[in-house]
C-alpha cells in the first residue's frame, strides 16, 4: 500500500487548509493461479465453442445463460452458478448441441464442483 500525504485547499469565505493521509493499493505485478481463473477460462472457452457452432436452435438462450454463470452476481454466489449451469445442461441436451459444447459443458461442470470444494476448505477466498 502507498500512503500520500495530500493537502487540499477549500476558499469558501475564507480559506481553510488541512492535511489528511490517503492510501492507495498498489496493483498487483503478479497473480496466483487458482481453480477461479481456470474456472473462468473454461467458461469463456464455452461461449466461444458455442459462437462458432451457431447458430444453434437454442444458441441466442444459451449464450444468455452463460453470460449470467459469467457475470459477478453468479461469481459471487456459486450456488447460483451452478443453477444457471444446470439449466444450460439442460437446455444443450434437449437442443442436441454438438459434442464439443457438451465437452467444455462437462469442463465447466467439473471445475465448477473443484472450485466449490477449495472454497469450502477454505483454499480460496
Amino acid at each position: 500500500m502507498i500512503s500520500l500525504n495530500t493537502v487540499i485547499t477549500v476558499t469558501c469565505n475564507s480559506v481553510s487548509c488541512y492535511s489528511r493521509s490517503m492510501s492507495f493499493y498498489e496493483e498487483p505485478t503478479g497473480y496466483v493461479k487458482t481453480v477461479l481463473s481456470d474456472l473462468q477460462g473454461s467458461w469463456q472457452n464455452l461461449r466461444r465453442i458455442v459462437v462458432e457452432h451457431g447458430p444453434l436452435p437454442e444458441c441466442q438462450r444459451l449464450l444468455f445463460h452463460i453470460d449470467e454463470a459469467m457475470s459477478w452476481e453468479c461469481v459471487r454466489d456459486l450456488d447460483a452458478m451452478r443453477r444457471t449451469l444446470l439449466l444450460i445442461i439442460n437446455i444443450a441436451t434437449q437442443a442436441k448441441a454438438p459434442n464439443e459444447i457438451m465437452d467444455w459443458i462437462e469442463d465447466v461442470h467439473i471445475l465448477l464442483i473443484e472450485t466449490i470444494a477449495a472454497v469450502n476448505s477454505g483454499r480460496v477466498k
